[in-house]
């Protein structure tokens, strides 16, 4: 099948269609249900390498790595196969039920004696997987010629949940301990449950339902797989970078579990305020392929230099500091493109299959890292991570469609 044209045309400012009143009430409670969510998913990522040596297994790093990435094997699983139940019987039902076990998965994770016992509760969580079926009713509740908008809010509140998650979770488990953060997973996932079931506005079933073409149609889209591989990329080096910083962390600053904050507070804030305006700039001035070039080698670079920066606090913060940056701008960017450049007969399953790579991509992040840790070294796993993004930076440098 011959790729279609995806050259983008900017419309005129003054004929800048606005989000009404219901579309941006829809689409902001979707992106604070997908961020209460991934909240829950992220409050784990930051602590756990550290708080997990007081369990039974905890000083087994591929056994860590493993329950960090366990979710993010059957959330892959279950996208295309839950993102078509919801065309079927409806988003709600598909996302309450998927919370359902988001829940109780955590609560196997919070009565877990060792870190066997939360890999299976975190393997139940991923089964509850709505991400497709969260993008795709954002897809019900928006015209065409805003979805673009509402899609980078989705995007943009995923970097949000993960900052937040990155101050919170040392103080819950300094406060209450893995357990009580595993309870405060599951307290999340109950309100998400609430806000699916009572308080997100119904939408009209959208004419472009989540299957509409054949996977091979959508494997055949050269810019789509550009942008699976990177949003895999971005979380697999996510997933790899905490499998060993909080154990820097703890060497080279004396900084325990409940302390950690001390560092990523600061780095997130002042992350976000180099972040917002790159946002804002991308998406005023369609720069995204070439922004995006720019904070992919900014992680090249940050990677490569992190087994330099392990040797003190201040240069661990400068380097979490510059990788954020990049971070953040990608985590907002990468969906906004993915919904303008899929043609619109397969845009549902497009998007379904980006939530699935990235699903792959925390799984892959999770165990590879652990397993480079457990027979390698920290400075390998910053030197892998660093050689994964810097092949994400040619494939995006081929990129054909101009937003």
């Amino acid at each position: 099948m011959s790729q279609p044209d995806l050259t983008y045309v900017t419309p005129n400012k003054r004929e800048r269609i606005q989000l009404t009143p219901t579309e941006r009430k829809s689409s902001s409670l979707l992106a604070l249900l997908f961020a209460t969510r991934m909240l829950g998913l992220f409050l784990l990522t930051p602590i756990f390498a550290v708080a997990a040596q007081a369990l039974p297994g905890g000083n087994d790093a591929a056994k860590v790595g493993f329950a960090l990435g366990a979710y993010g094997l059957t959330q892959a699983i279950m996208q295309i196969p839950l993102g078509m139940a919801s065309d079927r019987f409806g988003r709600r039902p598909i996302i309450i039920g998927g919370m359902l076990l988001f829940i109780i998965g955590g609560v196997v994770c919070a009565l877990a004696e060792s870190v066997d016992g939360i890999i299976v509760g975190r393997t139940l969580q991923g089964l509850g997987a709505v991400s497709a079926a969260i993008t795709a009713w954002v897809a019900d509740a928006t015209r065409p010629e805003v979805r673009a908008r509402a899609m980078a809010m989705v995007g943009a509140s995923i970097g949000l949940s993960f900052a937040v998650s990155l101050v919170l979770s040392p103080v819950l488990v300094g406060e209450f301990g893995l357990s009580g953060l595993f309870w405060a997973i599951s307290l999340l996932g109950f309100i998400c449950l609430l806000l699916a079931a009572f308080v997100v506005p119904a939408a009209p079933k959208s004419n472009e339902a989540i299957i509409q073409a054949t996977v091979k149609e959508v494997l055949q889209h050269k810019d789509l797989l550009r942008l699976n591989f990177g949003v895999f990329s971005l979380h697999f080096v996510l997933m790899m970078l905490f499998i060993v910083v909080p154990g820097v962390l703890a060497q080279v600053g004396g900084l325990g579990s409940a302390s950690l904050w001390k560092v990523y507070l600061p780095v997130m804030l002042v992350s976000f305020v180099f972040m917002v305006p790159a946002v804002i700039f991308t998406e005023t001035r369609k720069r995204h392929k070439g922004v995006m070039e720019v904070m992919i080698l900014l992680l090249v670079l940050v990677l490569g230099f992190m087994p330099l920066a392990m040797s003190a606090l201040w240069s661990m913060v400068v380097a979490l500091l510059l990788f954020f940056i990049g971070f953040n701008v990608l985590e907002a960017l990468q969906p906004s493109y993915v919904s303008r450049v899929a043609p619109a007969n397969f845009k549902g399953l497009a998007l379904g299959f980006y939530n699935m790579t990235q699903s792959l991509g925390v799984f892959g992040g999770g165990v590879v890292g652990g397993l480079v840790l457990q027979y390698g070294s920290p400075s390998l796993v910053m030197v892998v991570g660093s050689g994964l993004t810097l092949i994400w930076f040619f494939s995006t440098r081929r990129l054909q469609a101009q937003l």
